[in-house]
């Protein structure tokens, strides 16, 4: 997504590129492709004749929009409708996750080592960590004092030379992407949070809802797992 506003994309119109049993290529989507601990997007393609179900899309020499049935071979170009329900539930989680992360990074130097996104509900693993309750109380009532602070979501690219010079890279993971990765997607929410992302977004943190943790576990020796929901 170049900018924030093109997560908002509910349809859009599409050349076919390229076919095969069970999926397509298009020239252009707003489909998200699964990825970085996000599900992809579901939705329709619709043509003349009729219309297919995207059940997933995956990144795999470009976009492949995975569907239940055949575009008619004579279909070359067709419409693109995203199931709005879950995307905007991944945006709204998505964004929640950075606030969360960041929260437990600057409060206890846990760096985020894992993290998955659902509908309903969302997890991140934190290592080193060894949270208590009153731990996890104080990350809840810090991150939604946060996220009610109606703090912009902005999405940009920028040279890894000069992240590197503004951001603890340990924070925002940016140690751990290859060397070879020189241009970065950033997301950037107020002036809470920084960091390389791929993933879909709500455009200010009110579009979140409130975060309630509701289950520690632990996942081995100094990790735990953080799930949380979002109040609708």
């Amino acid at each position: 997504m170049r900018d924030i506003e093109a997560n908002y994309i509910r349809e859009f119109d599409a050349r076919i590129m390229e076919r095969a049993q069970g999926w397509v290529m298009l020239d252009r989507t707003a489909f998200y492709p699964v990825g970085g601990g996000q599900p992809s997007d579901t939705g329709r393609l619709i043509f003349e004749s009729g219309e297919v179900r995207v059940r997933e899309v995956q990144k795999r020499a470009g976009v492949r929009h995975l569907i239940d049935g055949e575009v008619p071979p004579h279909v070359g170009f067709l419409r693109g409708i995203l199931d709005w329900a879950p995307r905007l539930a991944h945006m709204r989680m998505h964004t929640a996750q950075h606030v969360l992360s960041g929260v437990v990074f600057d409060g206890y130097k846990a760096r985020t080592v894992g993290n998955q996104i659902h509908a309903d509900h969302s997890r991140i693993d934190f290592a080193p960590a060894a949270f208590s309750e009153h731990d996890l109380k104080t990350v809840e009532d810090k991150v939604n004092g946060l996220l009610s602070g109606n703090l912009p979501v902005t999405v940009r690219e920028e040279d890894r030379s000069m992240l590197e010079k503004r951001i603890d890279a340990r924070r925002a993971n940016l140690d751990l992407l290859p060397r070879s990765v020189r241009r970065l997607r950033i997301v950037e929410i107020g002036d809470i949070d920084m960091c390389p992302c791929g993933g879909t977004h709500v455009r200010n943190t009110s579009e979140t809802g409130r975060l309630n943790i509701f289950r520690r576990e632990s996942k081995g020796k100094d990790t735990e797992r953080i799930t949380y929901t979002l109040d609708k």
